[in-house]
């Protein structure tokens, strides 16, 4: 009797086990596809002309006092808070920014490798609404961001979880950069991003960061990202800058993101506009080597065009492809990794609106060759919404973007030509061996598109696609196992939260001071 019950435990354990999801990190990608490159080398010349001669002519406005002393003893021209750039000067500092990087995660296994062919995808942040598990538009709590980062645990092709994909508005302001950092790192032991909306929050989010790896680690190890968002048209503000030296400082990557609204902060030309981006990342990029030299940082920019009917920002328009491929070769051009945004869209739900948008951007970024993928999970409604069933549908779409990107397998070319000759004119392959040892992993297949007649879609309920990602999702989190952190690092994150949230008063503002 004892044999028969082990026999039949093992049996509901294998049925246990391939009924379970399947949430094992796919690793870093290296895209094989050929780049889309739009220009030819005369173009790219012309474009780096462009940006230097803005940048030593035009120049470009650093709001902060520190940054501008910098500048000074590095031998830039400044005047008053307009720092006019060598090209020289420019190119001789973004010389030292590493061409790649590996980011180390709390699992090392989940390690990943930045730069080059060598790319991540990474979920979206900053959305002051929810689409929830009902597919209800609120506001988002704490809680709800740790579904989020329970999800981005789960979900195979994201390589990374972030920092406040929603804003937890049960949460005083001031603290929220501690509860959203500790929510990161308790849920998910993937690399994440950490909070750069002030100075002060930034160097909380490194210490807390220096707690679970340990600062020596942190020397000569990126484990985390910090997004420094310029004001286009060539500004970069006191905010940013600050938070820029608090992580160059401590050797972390920051992404260095002129915020484009073409039409609207750069002129009415695509061209005209990557040249403007182009002159305020350099200027960004550059500036992390004056704060320490070798640190790693990444060319980013956020990229929209704006309707001339509203005045609305719009989302996968041709345009925003084709300065993603022209960006993609300036980055190249540079030798600097670099950032773009995925899967945006402004549909106000998950509809063929959202799905056009999304696919268009996702297929534009995957042929420019991004590194850091960022907004590849959740974005709706022009980032005011994170979309819990688009969240789950995006990340799938990654994990096909994915399987693209990796190629053609010739590995089992002969054995499977071989199968030709056996099935003959008029046969089939659904029962040769070869199918059989091979079909799983053969050809991808989706888990929540529909690929079933009319009758047996109608017979299952005639489930629409936001039916069934909140129904898999409610299965993921049901079946989440949190990736416990070890005790003293998680009593001392603890007790740092603690005490900080008794320095910093609870208020409805950024923490500047405390």
């Amino acid at each position: 009797m004892p044999a028969l019950r082990t026999r039949s435990g093992g049996r509901a354990s294998r049925r246990a086990l391939r009924a379970a999801p399947n949430v094992a990190m796919l690793p870093g990608l290296k895209n094989t596809l050929p780049w889309c490159e739009i220009m030819d080398g005369s173009q790219v010349e012309r474009i780096d002309a462009a940006s230097m001669d803005i940048l030593e002519n035009v120049g470009v406005v650093f709001r902060d006092d520190i940054a501008l002393a910098d500048w000074n003893a590095a031998g830039a021209k400044v005047d008053d808070d307009t720092v006019y750039l060598d090209r020289g000067l420019v190119r001789e500092l973004i010389a030292t920014i590493p061409s790649d990087f590996t980011y180390h995660a709390r699992d090392p296994r989940k390690n990943v490798r930045l730069g080059g062919r060598h790319s991540i995808f990474v979920p979206m942040t900053g959305a002051p609404y929810l689409r929830d598990l009902d597919d209800v538009r609120r506001n988002p709590t704490l809680d709800d961001l740790a579904m989020f980062h329970k999800l981005s645990h789960m979900m195979p092709s994201l390589h990374s979880s972030a920092h406040h994909i929603v804003e937890p508005y049960d949460h005083p302001i001031s603290q929220r950069h501690l509860r959203i950092t500790y929510s990161s790192m308790k849920h998910s032991d993937k690399t994440f991003m950490g909070m750069t909306t002030s100075p002060r929050n930034a160097e909380d989010v490194l210490d807390m960061c220096a707690i679970l790896f340990g600062a020596d680690f942190m020397e000569d190890h990126p484990v985390t990202t910090g997004n420094c968002n310029g004001n286009s048209p060539l500004v970069w503000d006191e905010t940013m800058l600050g938070a820029m030296r608090a992580f160059s400082k401590r050797n972390q990557p920051v992404l260095c993101s002129p915020f484009v609204l073409g039409g609207a902060n750069t002129p009415a030309s695509v061209a005209a506009s990557v040249a403007q981006l182009n002159a305020e990342a350099l200027s960004a990029l550059a500036y992390t080597q004056v704060i320490r030299r070798g640190c790693p940082a990444i060319y980013g920019h956020y990229l929209s065009t704006v309707s001339m009917k509203s005045g609305a920002p719009m989302a996968g328009t041709p345009e925003i492809s084709m300065m993603n491929f022209m960006i993609g070769q300036m980055a190249r051009f540079y030798g600097v990794p670099w950032r773009t945004s995925n899967t945006l869209g402004g549909a106000k739900t998950f509809d063929a609106q959202a799905g056009y948008e999304s696919a268009t951007t996702l297929s534009a970024v995957m042929h420019a060759g991004a590194n850091y993928i960022w907004h590849s999970a959740g974005w709706n409604e022009a980032g005011m919404h994170c979309s819990t069933a688009k969240f789950i549908v995006d990340a799938e779409q990654c994990a096909m973007a994915y399987r693209m990107a990796e190629g053609v397998n010739w590995d089992d070319f002969d054995t499977a030509l071989a199968a030709v000759p056996d099935v003959g004119p008029g046969g089939h392959y659904l029962g040769h061996p070869h199918t059989q040892e091979n079909f799983q992993t053969a050809f991808f297949m989706p888990e929540l598109f529909d690929n079933n007649s009319i009758e047996q879609w109608q017979a299952e309920g005639g489930k629409e696609i936001t039916e069934r990602a909140l129904t898999h999702a409610r299965s993921l989190l049901a079946s989440y196992e949190e990736p416990t952190l070890e005790a003293g690092v998680n009593e001392a994150l603890l007790e740092y939260i603690a005490r900080r949230e008794r320095e910093i008063p609870a208020a409805d503002a950024l923490n500047q001071t405390y």
